[in-house]
């Protein structure tokens, strides 16, 4: 393992790697840094080739010390899928989608579980404890299973139902709150103090964000290390995002990509968008938005603890931040379906609406290389799909069409 230290990217503190730390003495998130001279002179490109398809295979800019404490469900290596029919109907024929709905556990979250459980379980830790919105509880639960360590989710009551069967069948400590995931925060926050729990809250440690941002080296490592002029992606806690943009200044600093960064493009619903409205106000921080509701519930979440890192690798990048509304949502799934073949979640169809308006504005050229970035499958979300086929009797005859 090469990492140096843990820092604040708000007052500049470190902190020893070693020690079980959630946030900065000044309230933010902590990042993981790593020693990149050294990385550079071990870690080669050529030397992917003969590494397994899990995110793993980029170990040396990964958290965990030992093997042994690794918990791998073979997340990683998704694919990266040229939109053929779509893409030259919208005008965007370098369009692709990065399809994180084949990862264990259906959503990119399992990636954020993969890495922060493998540490958890380095650094000793018996019981975590986290508010979700649905998909990221389930891929904790899922993956604190083998490593013998005790999750407790507490969900919205409104949060979609399969994510509660997989933290259930996972052996997890499930509780609904009537409320939304700060309602969450707040009774998981509490229950921390009170029992001495692990708080794997979302940037309230530092090791999600490792995992989340490998969909940033198999980005570079698909494209053959020449990025894509411009990745789409929707934001509600802002992990991926953040992380993303960390794995690009990374392959950076070891010199595996060079020029100009792809620009990152934040997106939520207009049902609940903070860090859209922070942005068209030039802020580096967002308000709390209050009613927060939206088909897409994954990006349910009225403040962001690390909305000053989105923005900051939004602002850094030349990228933007936009909202698209539940209607533009759910018919960007359908014509995802209808054209592609690919039952996507809601927010990875967001991107898709996104995209769409980008384009017609002319922020996106029809020559630029276009990635959405899929966090999930369709089949999490089957509310989404309202199904009233005509029922048939027995003997009766179908239709010419």
């Amino acid at each position: 393992m090469y990492v140096s230290h843990l820092s604040c990217p708000k007052c500049n503190a470190t902190y020893e790697s070693e020690c079980l730390v959630q946030l900065c003495a000044c309230g933010s998130p902590l990042l993981v840094d790593y020693d990149l001279s050294k990385v550079c002179a071990v870690f080669k490109k050529e030397m992917l080739k003969d590494r397994k398809p899990t995110l793993w295979r980029y170990r040396e800019l990964l958290p965990v010390k030992k093997e042994e404490n690794i918990v791998c469900l073979g997340e990683g290596m998704t694919p990266l899928l040229p939109l053929k029919n779509l893409g030259p109907a919208l005008d965007m024929p370098n369009l692709f989608m990065k399809d994180e709905g084949i990862i264990p556990t259906g959503t990119f979250k399992a990636r954020g579980a993969a890495v922060g459980v493998s540490r958890a379980k380095e650094l000793g830790v018996k019981v975590l404890a986290m508010p979700t919105n649905g998909n990221a509880g389930a891929a904790w639960a899922v993956y604190c299973a083998p490593a013998n360590i005790k999750a407790v989710i507490v969900m919205p009551e409104d949060a979609p139902p399969i994510p509660r069967g997989e933290c259930a069948i996972a052996g997890a400590t499930l509780y609904l709150v009537n409320g939304l995931i700060s309602d969450a925060g707040k009774i998981v926050a509490r229950a921390v103090a009170d029992h001495g729990w692990f708080d794997a809250s979302t940037l309230k440690e530092p090791y999600r964000i490792e995992g989340k941002k490998t969909m940033g080296f198999e980005l570079a490592e698909q494209f053959n290390w020449d990025m894509p002029d411009v990745i789409i992606y929707p934001t509600g806690g802002g992990v991926g995002i953040i992380g993303i943009y960390k794995a690009l200044m990374e392959l950076k600093g070891i010199g595996w990509v060079e020029g100009k960064l792809p620009r990152l493009v934040s997106v939520q619903s207009t049902g609940c968008a903070p860090i859209v409205k922070a942005f068209e106000e030039n802020r580096s921080y967002s308000d709390f938005w209050e009613d927060a509701k939206t088909c897409a519930f994954g990006i349910t979440v009225p403040k962001a603890l690390g909305d000053f890192l989105v923005l900051d690798a939004v602002y850094k990048t030349d990228g933007c931040a936009l909202a698209v509304s539940d209607d533009e949502i759910l018919k960007a799934s359908a014509l995802l379906a209808r054209t592609e073949g690919t039952f996507i979640c809601p927010e990875g169809a967001a991107n898709l609406s996104a995209a769409i308006k980008l384009r017609d504005s002319g922020w996106i050229k029809s020559d630029e290389r276009v990635v959405l970035l899929n966090t999930g499958s369709g089949l999490k979300y089957p509310e989404t799909v309202i199904v009233r086929p005509p029922v048939l009797q027995p003997g009766d005859q179908l239709p010419d069409r």
